[in-house]
Formats: C-alpha cells, sequence, structure tokens
C-alpha cells in the first residue's frame, strides 16, 4: 500500500471528519467514485483498480456494506504481479463467503497457484482456501493441497500452511477431504523435524483421529516419542521454546491426540509416556511470571486429562491431587479456578476420592471467596466429592453458605443440598431436618417436588411421623414463615397432628387457632390444603369438641361460594361429609403408605457416562440446571397439576388411587392421573419450570351447547392459509417435514434457509406450555426489520415477547411464547415472520407445533380404575365410534408405540381379543380441566388397513376432536387436508365429518360391537 497517495489521503479524511455523520458522506462519496471509475473500464489501469480495491476493503472494515466491486476484487487474483494478486486474494477472503458466485470463477487461477512454483503465491492461495473454505474449494482444491503437504521439495512454511488448510477444509466439509489410507501419510509427516510443519500436522491429526482413531493407530508411538524430544529439549529452536518451555502448543496438540485413543496396551510405549507425563508434572509449579504459567498450566492440564484417560497408578493420581491441592490454595484466582476445575473432574477416576477429601477444608474455603466463578466451581467440587462418610458436613456448610449465597445461586444450591441429604442421609429424622432447614432458609427457590419428597418418606415410615410432627409444629412458631413450609407444616400436621395430641400447645383447637392466623395471607393454591387439614383436625378430635366444629364448619361454609371451583368443591365436600359421623372417618382416614422406588434424580446420576471434556458435577448427576432458556423470569412452582376430573359414576372410587396425588391429598372423587412425572423428584432436572400462575389452574368449567350430540365446527378463522412464499431465498430442509417432527419432540429447528436458522424449545405442563424460539443469523451482516407476530387459533391464548428489530452478525436472539390452552381443537397458530437480508425481503408463514397432542399427558389404568369409565360413557356425543378405512397398514407394535408417541398410553391386557388396543389418556384445558379419555382400536389381522375406533371422554368437543387427531395419525394425510399438517394452498378447510352412531342392526350383527357392548 506503500506509495497510494489517493488512499493514503481518504484515511486522512475519515479521520479527520468530526462525527458519525461526516464520515457517511465521506464515505458515500468515495464509495460513488469507485463506481464510476469500475464503469469506465478504458481508463481503469492495474494500478487505479489496486488502488480502489483497497479503499473498498477500508470501508468494509469501517462496518458499511460494500455491495459492489466484488467482481474487480476477484479479478486482481489472476493478475501476474505480486501487489495486484496480494490486494486480490486478501480482499477476496474479506469481502465474500463460501457460497458467493463469484468464488467460482476464480478456483481455476487459484489451483494454478497452488501447483505452481511460485512460493508466494502458493502461500496467498492457501491462505485464502483455508479462510474461505467451502464445498467448492474443498471437492475441487483438496487433492492438491494434500500433495503440496507431502511434497518433499515445497519449503516448510507452504507446508505449515498446507496442513492447516487441509484442517479447515476436513472441518468444513469431511466428505470431501479423502483421508483414506492417509494413516501412513499422517505418520511420516508426525517424523518431521520442522516443529512448525509438526505442530501444523499434528492439529490435522487431532482432527482425524477424533473422526476414526483406529485407521490411525500406527500414528499412536509417533506422537510419545514428540513428547519425549519435547519433555528432554532435544532439537527444539530456541524460537519455539517459550519462557523455558519447549513448544507448549505442540505438547497439548499430541496429548490431546493421545485421549482419542484406546488405553495404551504396549508396556514399553505405556512406560515411555509414564516417563514424560511423570516429569511434567514434577517440573510444572506456580511462578510469578504469567505467560509462564500459562503455558506450563495449559500443558499440565492436558496431561493430568491424559492420566485419567490412561486410568494410571493410584501412587501418579496421589501426586496429581497433590499438586492440583497447591493450585487451590495459591492467591491468584485463575490458577485457584483452574485447580477446582480439574479437581471435579479428577472425580471420575476411581479411588481418587478419599485423597481430594483432604482438601475438604480449602474446598470449603472457596466457597467464601469473592469470585462468583471459584464459588462454583467449589460448589461442584463439594457436591462430586460426597459420599456417606461426609454428607453431614457437606450438606451444614451448604446450608449456612444458603444464608449468604448469591440469588443467582440459591436455587442450583438447594437442589444439590436436597440431592446429597436424599441420597446420603443417615437417618431420616436428619434427613427432614435439612429439607425443613432448606425451606425455611430459602423457600423461594425449593420446588414442590423438594416437600412432596418429605411427605412420601413421612407417611411410609411410621417411626418419623411424630418427629415430623413435632418439627412441623415449631415452625409454625416463627413470625415470618415461607408459605411451603406451611403447606409441608400443614400436611404434615393434618395427618400425624393428633400424634402429638399430649404435648402442650399441639392440641387440634391449638393447631387449628396458630394455622387459621396464617390463611389470610397465603396464595390461592395453599387453601386447599388448609381446607384438607382442617378437615383431619376435624375428624380426629375424638369425641367431637363443639366449639372446634363450629370453627371449621364457618370456615367450610365461607368458601362454599369461593371463585375458585377447587376450593369451592372442597369446602362444600368437607362440610357435608362433616355430618356423616363415620363415613367422615373412612373417607379422611389416613393416606396409605407410597409405593417403594428409587428417586429419578439419583438413578440419572448413577447412569451417566463418563466423558473427558464433562465435570464431575454434569458426569455424575446431571443435574446442572441449563441457562438456554431462561430468558425472563420463570414462572412460581405452584404445585402438580389440576385434579383429573372424569364422568360421574356409581361407585366409589379406588382410594389407593386417590391417596396418591399429593395436590389434592384428600380428595374423594378422583383417580390417580398418574401426572406428569413418574417421581416426585424427576422435574427438578427440568430446563424450565412452567407452571400456571396462582390462581389459573382450577377455573369454571362452562360445557359447550351441542345439537344431538354433534359438535359445532370448530372456529378456524384465526388461521390463514399457509402458502408457498415467493421468497429469493432458497430453503434448507422441509418445512413440513420439520413441522411434523416437532409435533412429536419438544426441540428442533422449525425453518433455515441460508441467512437464518429459527429452533424452537418447549415445555409443557397441564394446559400451560412455554415455547423458545431461538433465532439465528448466520451471515456476517446483520438481518433488519425483523418482525415476528402470532396469529392465534381461537382455542389457543398465546404471548410472545417482542423480537428485537435487528439480528447482529453471527448472533441469537430469543423470544419465549406462553401458551394457554381454552378448549379442544385440532387447530395451529401461524407465526407470520420477515426480515431484511440488505435489501431483500424474506417473509414466511410458519405453523407453531402447540398442537392438541402437546396438552396430553399419558396415564396408564387398571382394568378396576378403566371399565368403570368405559361404561359411564353410555355413547354419543360422549363416545364416539367410527370405521377408518385407508389406515396404514400396521403391526401392532408399531401402532401402539405410534399412540405412544402422541403421548396416548396403551393399556395391555384390557382387551381380550389379542389383535385391539385398549388406549387412556388425560387431556388438559382451561374449560375442561384435567379431562380423561379413553379409547379402543380393533383391527382386522386380514385387512390392516381399516380397523374400528372408539374413542370416549366426558366432553363432546375433546371426543370429536380426539377422535379425528387419532385419524390423521393412523391415516396417510394429503398435503392439502387440515389437521396436523394444514393445507399448503389458500381455500377453505374441508369440513369434519360428522360421527354417526352405529345402527342398532348393524351391533347386533358385528360380535366385535357386542364386545365392545360387553366393555
Amino acid at each position: 500500500m506503500t506509495g497510494m497517495r489517493g488512499l493514503s489521503v481518504f484515511i486522512s479524511d475519515i479521520r479527520n471528519c468530526q462525527n458519525k455523520e461526516a464520515e457517511r458522506l465521506r464515505v458515500d462519496k468515495e464509495l460513488g467514485n469507485i463506481r464510476t471509475c469500475f464503469k469506465n473500464e478504458k481508463v481503469l489501469t492495474p494500478y487505479k483498480k489496486k488502488k480502489y480495491v483497497w479503499k473498498m476493503l477500508y470501508i468494509h472494515m469501517l462496518g458499511y456494506d460494500v455491495d459492489f466491486g466484488h467482481m474487480e476484487a476477484v479479478s486482481l487474483i489472476s493478475a501476474p504481479k505480486y501487489p495486484e494478486k496480494q490486494v486480490g486474494y486478501i480482499v477476496t477472503s474479506c469481502l465474500l463467503n463460501e457460497n458467493h458466485d463469484f468464488l467460482r470463477l476464480a478456483i481455476n487461477t487459484v489451483r494454478n497457484d497452488i501447483i505452481g512454483r511460485n512460493e508466494t503465491f502458493q502461500c496467498l492461495a492457501l491462505t485464502l482456501v483455508g479462510n474461505i473454505g467451502g464445498r467448492d474449494f474443498s471437492e475441487s482444491l483438496a487433492p492438491d493441497v494434500q500433495k503440496l503437504l507431502i511434497s518433499s521439495s515445497c519449503r516448510p512454511l507452504v507446508r505449515k500452511k498446507a496442513a492447516l488448510c487441509l484442517l479447515r477444509l476436513f472441518r468444513k466439509n469431511p466428505d470431501a477431504v479423502n483421508v483414506d489410507g492417509w494413516a501412513d501419510r499422517m505418520a511420516q509427516l508426525l517424523d518431521e523435524r520442522d516443529l512448525g510443519v509438526l505442530t501444523s500436522s499434528t492439529s490435522l491429526l487431532v482432527a482425524l483421529v477424533s473422526n476414526n482413531h483406529e485407521a490411525y493407530s500406527s500414528c499412536l508411538p509417533k506422537c510419545v516419542k514428540i513428547l519425549e524430544r519435547l519433555a528432554r529439549n532435544q532439537d527444539v529452536p530456541q524460537e519455539y521454546t517459550y519462557y523455558g518451555i519447549p513448544s507448549p502448543w505442540l505438547q497439548v496438540k499430541a496429548m490431546r491426540a493421545l485421549q482419542y485413543f484406546p488405553t495404551i496396551e504396549d508396556p514399553s510405549i505405556r512406560k515411555a509416556l509414564f516417563e514424560v507425563l511423570q516429569r511434567i508434572l514434577m517440573g510444572t509449579d506456580v511462578v510469578k511470571n504469567v505467560n509462564k504459567n500459562n503455558a506450563s498450566h495449559a500443558v499440565l492440564f492436558e496431561a493430568l486429562a491424559l492420566v485419567m484417560h490412561l486410568d494410571a497408578e493410584k501412587e501418579m493420581m496421589s501426586q496429581c491431587v497433590a499438586l492440583l491441592g497447591k493450585f487451590i490454595s495459591v492467591r491468584e484466582p485463575n490458577i485457584r479456578y483452574l485447580g477446582l476445575e480439574n479437581m471435579t473432574r479428577m472425580l471420575m477416576v476411581t479411588d481418587v476420592q478419599d485423597i481430594i477429601k483432604k482438601h475438604q477444608s480449602q474446598i470449603i474455603t472457596s466457597l467464601k471467596d469473592p469470585d462468583i466463578s471459584i464459588r462454583r466451581r467449589a460448589l461442584d467440587l463439594l457436591y462430586g466429592m460426597c459420599d456417606v462418610s461426609n454428607a453431614k458436613d457437606i450438606v451444614e456448610e451448604l446450608l449456612q453458605y444458603l444464608s449468604t449465597a448469591e440469588f443467582s445461586m440459591r436455587e442450583e444450591l438447594s437442589l444439590k443440598a436436597a440431592i446429597l441429604a436424599e441420597k446420603f442421609a443417615p437417618d431420616l429424622s436428619w434427613y427432614v431436618d435439612v429439607i425443613l432447614q432448606l425451606i425455611d432458609k430459602a423457600g423461594d427457590f425449593v420446588s414442590d417436588d423438594i416437600w412432596f419428597r418429605v411427605v412420601q418418606f413421612v407417611t411410609n415410615n411410621e417411626d418419623l411421623q411424630p418427629y415430623a410432627a413435632s418439627k412441623a409444629r415449631e415452625y409454625l412458631d416463627k413470625v415470618a414463615i415461607h408459605e411451603t413450609m406451611l403447606k409441608v407444616s400443614a400436611y404434615i400436621l393434618g395427618e400425624y397432628g393428633h400424634l402429638l395430641a399430649r404435648q402442650p400447645g399441639c392440641s387440634a383447637t391449638e393447631l387449628f387457632s396458630i394455622l387459621h392466623e396464617k390463611l389470610p395471607t397465603v396464595s390461592t393454591p395453599t387453601i386447599p390444603i388448609l381446607l384438607s387439614t382442617y378437615a383431619k383436625l376435624l375428624m380426629h378430635t375424638q369425641p367431637p369438641d363443639p366449639e372446634l366444629q363450629k370453627k371449621i364448619w364457618a370456615v367450610f361454609k365461607k368458601y362454599e361460594s369461593c371463585i375458585d371451583v377447587e376450593i369451592q368443591q372442597r369446602a362444600v365436600e368437607y362440610f357435608e361429609l362433616s355430618k356423616k359421623g363415620a363415613a367422615f372417618m373412612d373417607v379422611l382416614a389416613e393416606m396409605p403408605k407410597f409405593p417403594e422406588r428409587q428417586s429419578s434424580l439419583i438413578k440419572k446420576a448413577e447412569d451417566v457416562e463418563d466423558t473427558a471434556d464433562q465435570s464431575a458435577i454434569k458426569l455424575r448427576t446431571q443435574q446442572q440446571p441449563s441457562n438456554a432458556l431462561v430468558l425472563a423470569d420463570p414462572q412460581p412452582v405452584d404445585g402438580a397439576p389440576p385434579p383429573l376430573k372424569v364422568p360421574i359414576v356409581s361407585g366409589s372410587t379406588d382410594p389407593d388411587s386417590v391417596a396418591r396425588s399429593l395436590s389434592q391429598p384428600y380428595g374423594t372423587s378422583n383417580i390417580d392421573p398418574q401426572t406428569p412425572s413418574p417421581d416426585l423428584l424427576s422435574d427438578l432436572l427440568g430446563p424450565l419450570a412452567i407452571e400456571a400462575p396462582p390462581g389459573s389452574v382450577s377455573t369454571e368449567q362452562h360445557g359447550p351447547t351441542r345439537a344431538e350430540g354433534v359438535p359445532d365446527e370448530v372456529d378456524g378463522s384465526a388461521i390463514v392459509p399457509v402458502e408457498e412464499q415467493a421468497n429469493s431465498v432458497e430453503l434448507i430442509g422441509n418445512i413440513a417435514e420439520r413441522f411434523h417432527a416437532l409435533c412429536l419432540k419438544d426441540s428442533g429447528v422449525l425453518y433455515e434457509d441460508p441467512h437464518i436458522q429459527i429452533g424452537i424449545k418447549a415445555e409443557w405442563r397441564g394446559h400451560h406450555g412455554r415455547l423458545v424460539l431461538f433465532m439465528g443469523n448466520k451471515n456476517t451482516s446483520p438481518l433488519t426489520s425483523v418482525q415476528a407476530l402470532i396469529l392465534p387459533p381461537a382455542h389457543l391464548r398465546l404471548d410472545l415477547s417482542p423480537v428485537p428489530d435487528t439480528i447482529p452478525p453471527r448472533a441469537q436472539v430469543q423470544s419465549p411464547l406462553e401458551v394457554m390452552n381454552i378448549r379442544p381443537s385440532r387447530d395451529v397458530a401461524v407465526l407470520d415472520f420477515s426480515y431484511k437480508f440488505g435489501t431483500n425481503l424474506v417473509s414466511a408463514k410458519l405453523r407453531i407445533p402447540a398442537t392438541l397432542n402437546k396438552f396430553l399427558q399419558p396415564l396408564q389404568l387398571t382394568s378396576e380404575e378403566f371399565f368403570p369409565q368405559w361404561r359411564a360413557l353410555s355413547g354419543p356425543p360422549l363416545k364416539l365410534q367410527e370405521v377408518v378405512r385407508g389406515v396404514r397398514p400396521l403391526a401392532l407394535p408399531e401402532m401402539a408405540n405410534l399412540f405412544n408417541s402422541f403421548h396416548v398410553t396403551i393399556c395391555p391386557g384390557l382387551d381380550p381379543n389379542p389383535n385391539n388396543l385398549v388406549a387412556s389418556t388425560t387431556f388438559y384445558s382451561e374449560s375442561t380441566g384435567a379431562m380423561l379419555c379413553l379409547a379402543r382400536i380393533e383391527t382386522d389381522p386380514a385387512d390392516r388397513t381399516q380397523l374400528r375406533l372408539t374413542v370416549g371422554s366426558g366432553d363432546p368437543t375433546l371426543t370429536f376432536e380426539l377422535k379425528e387427531f387419532i385419524k390423521e395419525q393412523l391415516i396417510t394425510i394429503p398435503m392439502g387436508s387440515r389437521a396436523l399438517v394444514p393445507a399448503a394452498g389458500p381455500g377453505p378447510a374441508p369440513t369434519p365429518p360428522v360421527a354417526q352412531p352405529p345402527s342398532p342392526a348393524a351391533l347386533a350383527d358385528d360380535p366385535g360391537a357386542l364386545l365392545a357392548g360387553l366393555l
């Protein structure tokens, strides 16, 4: 660039601009001048072209769009002189991406430079190919780059660039780079004496062995020899010695390559490698020079990872832990952090935990470090090293730290303390003490699942019940008590408070008084628990206390007109039951024991596989909460989903089923919904707690009005036709297939084109859902005028957070979407999305996968639970039957898997005919609440293309919609039909067929129908 006076003057003018507007005016003036000169090719000399292209690069570096002149820049690549060729390569690398059409014009010129004899041109060409990469370059130039790498006539500088260029091409497009038979070539490259070529070749080896280590087993002894050479400082030039450490980068790469091979079996190679590792461990210490520390620690920590991978002897492991123990006690925070992190990784190795325990006091001290990142690593390490021998000490330290911990850490801290207390409790009374202290100190950060687990332990252990009741009574004496503590105390005292009747202050009247004082301050979900406790206290008071009965009846009468259906129902039922005498005691008898089962959280902690790049906390428990969806404050966890409503039938419900629901511990008319998690702690691992806000779970049910039992046509006025978009971009993948896949899973890609990718991650609970839209800009230029508008159907209430107007280059923005299901329907919401890339406007209408099956919860019923509900659904409109033809021929196991995939659970063994299936599920919406749904599928072994489908529920609309939904899953749906795959073109949606009940004559002649009647 020397001697270009015009370029120097332009840069000087830009620097002298007083404000941004002046700079923009000067840039626009120069761009106009350049554009004019490019159009007049007669006066455009190579010198002027070079000068103007340099100016374009400078303007691009200032952040302005340069959307012309690309052809002139590419044409300079073919110039015979170095100055023009240099600017052509540099500007092309900066302005063009791998998908630009102009690059195809330069492939032959670049190839000629690579295979030519001019080393300078070779280096320029290799740099361009490595920077841009791309499929076209990989397919056309990879063989030439490989030949250049193994050529003995090339200088080390060119071969080094060739190795790095080939590495870039392999990472970008592994299939286009032919590495078959390259094991011997790589082994020869590892014998190279030049450390520059050797370092670049080792980087390439790491990428190759990560993809297929078996093919490169001959390179393993070569890597060990490289480490021996560097450890002994043999033949290492001074320019590759960094603060007295021989080529630390090469040492790290060689040890990383060795970690991709399985354990070394050759004794001589293993011995040589351990000698090198021993020398690294012995020669590493903390010094004052920061740069030397960084280099030596990089080598040391890679050596530690290799020691763990090789499963070294206990003596070497002890030496590693002792060295890390020194690191966690120094003053430098970065070194302490690395020491804690690598000591956490050491927990993966057997027989090392006892050695790490010697440093427990120092690790606990790190919990009080001013740096929050060090405190997090110390918490991870304490959690990973905890066992029966030190559980009490560690949990007590965590509880003490809980009072002073940041709010951002308290949720994680509470979760870990609860898991450790459950997993390593020496006795259950200590476990109860820990959880109650946890709730008392951090109630806002303790989910309901934790106190559910305490209730389970107390219910299943009779010896623990008096102790738990007395502890609960003690916490009620506090002036300020958290609502979660009030829930667990009320529940325990309601069940087992009568065991304390002879203790002072524990009579039923006194318990009622102290609990009732707290009633005005609690939220709506807590009131049903307190009402149940009052009923229990009244039941346990024998002989009846008229004064207490009068007070409790007054409370019941007060809530008989409550707007919340759950509270109203309990108040009315308890008031009436309390007049029944013996029946009252039978209904409110003590809760039965819960089925014994292992916590799913602990089971998941035991089943995790070892991975060298994971910390022990993720490795051993997988419980580290994900921040991917933390976009706003999560809604408070307010308990289990709403109670399951079933059609009213004669007879009583199985009391064991009633007893299993902790959200309604004393209900009398509900069967067990088996909602949503198989274990009380299973939801603690969820990345989001998606719950209804207080008071919104139980709402007044408004039954739909239907003529002759046939549902009205579903309102689809809010749904616009999803048409093919006349955009200038080419879509990546099939949008309809992506949508259908997301209907059956909760995360994935919804839409992708060359500029943007839109992904979805969702959580569903009851009739609520939270989706997060991830919008990632794939380009180096911003996307502007970004707009996202939700077009909701009538049955969904959706709230999309605002989307930013601009998505920066290579950035991702996230927008939460709250969903509430109002009533049953198969219509889907549409996302009207648009953005600008440059001057091009791109728009798309995308269906949101908030489909009917998202509001289903799997439910498996026994014969005692299924048949009474099936008989209660007498016929249309609550039970509809239809013969479905054109069914995809599926074997019964495949059909069962299909039903399970959309949350309709097959109940095996209920139908006497082995060719039939019986299924059940629970549907959640605001209008129906939790509604039980039953289905029967009768197949014909001789003709798998037809079957008889019977669906029943307590709501006519739900029955019809669920029947149609199941039909759509069973039949191969054309793209124009209405359902989970809506119409791709304009036009009204077809009216859903009305299911007609079979005629009595058909029923009389059909054995299957007779069997259905018996069922």
